[in-house]
Parts: C-alpha cells; sequence; structure tokens
C-alpha cells in the first residue's frame, strides 16, 4: 500500500489524461450530460454512458465503473457526491471518495485523475469541495496500490482551489 501519494494539479479536460482510472462526478441515474462526464463521453464514447446507466440508479456517496471506451485511461470510475437534492453534504462527499477509491485495489490502479467532485451542480463551492476532497483522497488513498493522483480542474477557479487545498493539507510524507 502507498505510504506517498504524489499529487499534482492539472488543468483541462480529464478525458485527456493517460492515467489508470478517471473519477468523475456523476449523478444518479449515471447520465453523462455535464462536465467532466460530458467531457468523458464526447472523447471515449457513448458506450461508457451505457454501460454506467445499466448499473444505476445508485445513491448519493456511492460509484461504480465502466471501461474507459476510446479513452488512453482504461476505466471510468462514477461517483455520486450530490444527490438530485443539490444539497451539499460533507459525508456523502466523503462517502463518494472512498467509494470510489474502493476500486483501487481490485483493478490495482496506480494512477489516477480526480475530477473536482461537489461542484458540477453548484452544490459546493470549489474551495469548499476542494477543502473536503483533498483530505478525503489522502486518507482513502493510503490503503490502495495508488501511487499518484492528479487533481484534474476543468477551469481555472477549481485549479485556484485544489492548489490552496493541496498547500494547506501538505501533510509531509502523504503529499508531494
Amino acid at each position: 500500500m502507498s505510504e506517498r501519494i504524489e499529487i499534482d494539479v492539472w488543468q483541462g479536460e480529464i478525458a485527456e489524461l493517460e492515467v489508470d482510472a478517471l473519477v468523475i462526478a456523476a449523478s444518479e441515474s449515471l447520465f453523462m450530460t455535464a462536465g467532466a462526464a460530458a467531457s468523458v463521453k464526447r472523447h471515449g464514447g457513448d458506450e461508457i454512458e451505457r454501460a454506467a446507466v445499466e448499473q444505476g440508479p445508485i445513491a448519493p456517496g456511492s460509484a461504480i465503473v465502466t471501461s474507459g471506451g476510446g479513452l488512453p485511461a482504461p476505466y471510468v470510475i462514477h461517483a455520486v457526491a450530490v444527490g438530485h437534492d443539490r444539497i451539499a453534504n460533507p459525508e456523502v462527499l466523503r462517502a463518494a471518495v472512498d467509494a470510489a477509491l474502493a476500486f483501487a485495489k481490485p483493478l490495482q490502479l496506480k494512477r489516477i485523475a480526480v475530477a473536482l467532485l461537489g461542484v458540477e451542480t453548484g452544490a459546493f463551492a470549489p474551495d469548499e469541495a476542494a477543502a473536503i476532497l483533498l483530505p478525503a483522497l489522502v486518507a482513502a488513498g493510503r490503503s490502495t496500490p495508488i501511487e499518484s493522483i492528479v487533481l484534474a480542474a476543468g477551469h481555472a477557479t477549481e485549479a485556484r482551489a485544489l492548489g490552496a487545498a493541496l498547500r494547506a493539507a501538505d501533510a509531509g510524507a502523504s503529499v508531494s
């Protein structure tokens, strides 16, 4: 298991990253219509959405995995961090991170990219979501084979929020 997880912030389309898996925000129905999910569908193909929807609906705080279709990443992990009620609940966001990272061991994921979960419906502000997401990733990632996490920001405001959370959470041996 990873003693040290390298974490970097990257701004751009998560679908372009060459990692073992992408972690994106999902709705309970698992349709991929907005944000990082729409980018993943556009770049990887409709089969990703079809495979996801066949496994749904799922509850907030849950996650499912599909193939990456035509993406460089072989897997897409769809995590429901905010329910249809669009209420910002930090516990649901943390549970979604835990559920997403639970796939790391069985799939032997070493390098993942994670979109800023919780902001897709406006439930969380980017700085709020980043402050919850980063410590949750570090805590959950410690018991997995994950060695590297790319925090993928779709916009400059997300990149700034993730960078600030990364600096605030600089936990020595856990984050580089």
